[in-house]
């Protein structure tokens, strides 16, 4: 026990919990303070490995680099793969056209990445389960390792069941690699473990104390199961989780939509799951504190205005989606000129708020916009000496969302009642969105359930931008076909084909997705 407190803190450093103990800038005011210490352990045993799974969270391969955006942004219209063309050109017709290949290079990583998840998180159950076999009692902090071991295990199951379909079900501890080479099971008993585990996950605190920032409450373990369900379309049960977590009062709209991705609008009211992230002066770029979400989608560009890769970069037809005057869209998109190109007249003219910079990228780009809700803040990059934005946290679920499937569920359940909480709940987001503008953005009043679903659909489509669940939201509701066919999608493209490294490997036990054998 005692050698495994003494390297908590590296632990707890993974999840960057942490703040440099020199760095009294009020640069860094908005940042989580204080340094954690062998006295602040909670939880015993299972506390340094559950720190770990935050870590492993922000992992480049599943949330904040270029596996993570080619499975949740570029398959949607409203993503490129970006950068310049012929960087990673070999990803375009699969990511962005549909023309998948088993092989693809970017399908092992994330495969792998929410299984080693997956299997850390089983080793912390086992190790509970095992020790209350023997007699042992848990405490209440022992108890809550637990549940947070089981919604990390519950996320990644639902990032491979929404990616992939029938994935292997490995709910178990791993102590050879044979164990692992399982066959697949259905979908209905890949949901089946998500729901027991959220479930379980729901017991977790409604809050924590400002130390323990950022770790998962039943709120998140809710929205997640809310989200879950979502993709059945189980529109009570939806309905419920969502509400569940409205009424427990913890979150709120009161953030300003523009300061929401601003660092000082991190762990804001409006955050209901986010990943914390951080950095020294000392090590300004490394993902053992903070993630590289911002460098691999940040400005391509020289000098001052090299602010990373440029992957990841939105469409024009993003921009068509909004209402005229959306003030949401200048806090989505991030504008550039390029060496052959002017700064463009729909930008505002002083540059990017609230900075006013004026961006200039490469040309031959393979994108219109940048990613605004991963643009850091130039005073920190001065502060660190680094224009990456290691520092930055990803904001996983936000309050809105939740809003939004609440309001959905209650569309789609129908009658008066129902229908006028969703009218309710769609204005409450409009309204935050609308501001101090009376002149944008009208109250949707329609109480006819075709046109109200279709509103909903929108508000996610732009209060959600460039975040990570469009082309899901699309395959949900059965519109992919018709908002992505003209780029070649087809109804197998709900799934992913397996990695063929996966299927070599199994010698024989996985079996390839249907509709990509031969």
């Amino acid at each position: 026990m005692k050698n495994i407190l003494k390297n908590i803190r590296l632990a707890v450093a993974g999840l960057a919990l942490v703040v440099a103990a020199g760095a009294c800038s009020d640069l860094l005011d908005q940042r989580p303070q204080g340094e954690w210490t062998i006295d602040d352990v909670e939880g015993g045993a299972y506390f340094s490995q559950v720190m770990a799974l935050y870590s492993m969270a922000r992992n480049y391969n599943i949330t904040a680099g270029i596996p993570a955006f080619a499975f949740h942004y570029y398959r949607s219209e409203d993503s490129r793969k970006g950068s310049v063309k012929t960087d990673g050109a070999e990803h375009t017709p699969m990511w962005d056209g549909y023309q998948y290949t088993a092989g693809n290079g970017l399908l092992n990583p994330y495969w792998s990445t929410n299984y080693e998840i997956i299997n850390a998180a089983n080793t912390i159950i086992a190790q509970a389960d095992k020790a209350q076999s023997g007699g042992a009692q848990l405490n209440e902090a022992e108890m809550q390792c637990i549940m947070e071991a089981r919604f990390f295990r519950a996320w990644c199951f639902f990032n491979l069941v929404r990616a992939f379909g029938e994935v292997p079900l490995v709910n178990f501890a791993i102590e050879n690699s044979e164990q692992a080479n399982i066959p697949k099971s259905p979908v209905d008993a890949i949901y089946k473990q998500i729901d027991e585990d959220l479930s379980a996950a729901e017991g977790l605190p409604l809050s924590w104390e400002s130390r323990f920032i950022g770790r998962l409450t039943s709120g998140a373990a809710r929205a997640l199961h809310a989200k879950s369900y979502a993709q059945r379309r189980m529109w009570p049960q939806m309905y419920q989780c969502a509400k569940q977590v409205i009424d427990s009062k913890r979150y709120d709209l009161k953030t300003p939509f523009e300061k929401i991705f601003r660092e000082e609008g991190e762990n804001s009211s409006e955050s209901v799951w986010e990943l914390q992230c951080t950095a020294t002066t000392a090590e300004p770029s490394t993902d053992k504190l903070g993630s590289q979400f911002c460098q691999v989608q940040g400005c391509r560009g020289a000098g001052s205005s090299d602010l990373g890769w440029g992957w990841h970069m939105a469409t024009m037809e993003l921009f068509k989606a909004f209402e005229a005057g959306d003030p949401r869209r200048d806090e989505t998109l991030l504008y550039f000129s390029t060496p052959t190109k002017p700064w463009p007249d729909y930008a505002p003219a002083d540059g990017n708020r609230p900075f006013n910079e004026k961006l200039v990228a490469q040309d031959g780009l393979d994108g219109v916009f940048f990613n605004k809700k991963a643009y850091c803040s130039p005073r920190l990059r001065e502060f660190y000496g680094n224009r990456n934005g290691f520092w930055y946290n990803i904001r996983m679920i936000r309050y809105s969302d939740v809003v939004l499937m609440a309001a959905e569920a209650a569309c789609e359940m129908g009658g008066g009642t129902y229908t006028r909480e969703a009218l309710d709940l769609l204005e409450s987001v409009r309204k935050r969105a609308r501001g101090s503008r009376t002149d944008v953005l009208p109250k949707v009043t329609t109480t006819d359930q075709a046109e109200l679903r279709k509103a909903i659909h929108h508000e996610r489509h732009v209060e959600l931008a460039l975040e990570f669940d469009r082309f899901y939201d699309l395959v949900r509701w059965n519109e992919a076909v018709e908002v992505l066919g003209p780029q070649g999608y087809q109804d197998k493209n709900k799934y992913l084909p397996l990695p063929q490294t996966q299927i070599d490997a199994s010698n024989g036990v996985l079996v390839q997705n249907p509709d990509y054998v031969g």
